[in-house]
C-alpha cells in the first residue's frame, strides 16, 4: 500500500516548481454516500492532455470505483475501502506510455 503513496508523492514533488503548486494539486476528500473522492490536477504537467478510458468497475454498493479525466483533471472516486485502488489506477497510468 505504501508504494502508492510514495509514487504519488514522488509525482508531486517533481512537478512542485514554486509556480504548479500555487495553481494546482492534489485532492483527497471523503464522499457521504460513502466512499472517496480524488482529484489530481494535471494542467502544466506531462499528463495534460493523455488519453484515460474512462473505468467503471460497480461490484457492490460498497465496492466500486469510476476514474476518468475531465478538463486537465484525473477524477477518482470510490467505495470506502477502495482508494488504494484508485491511487493504483493513477500511478499505473502514469507509468504507461
Amino acid at each position: 500500500m505504501s508504494d502508492l503513496l510514495v509514487d504519488l508523492e514522488c509525482w508531486l514533488a517533481s512537478h512542485c516548481d514554486g509556480d504548479w503548486e500555487h495553481g494546482w494539486g492534489v485532492r483527497i476528500n471523503t464522499l457521504d454516500n460513502p466512499g472517496w473522492s480524488v482529484d489530481i490536477d494535471l494542467a502544466g504537467t506531462d499528463l495534460s492532455g493523455k488519453a484515460l478510458s474512462r473505468i467503471q468497475e460497480e461490484r457492490t454498493e460498497r465496492d466500486w470505483i469510476h476514474c476518468w479525466v475531465d478538463e486537465e483533471v484525473f477524477k477518482g472516486r470510490g467505495g470506502p475501502k477502495n482508494l488504494h485502488e484508485i491511487l493504483g489506477v493513477f500511478t499505473a497510468w502514469v507509468g504507461a506510455d
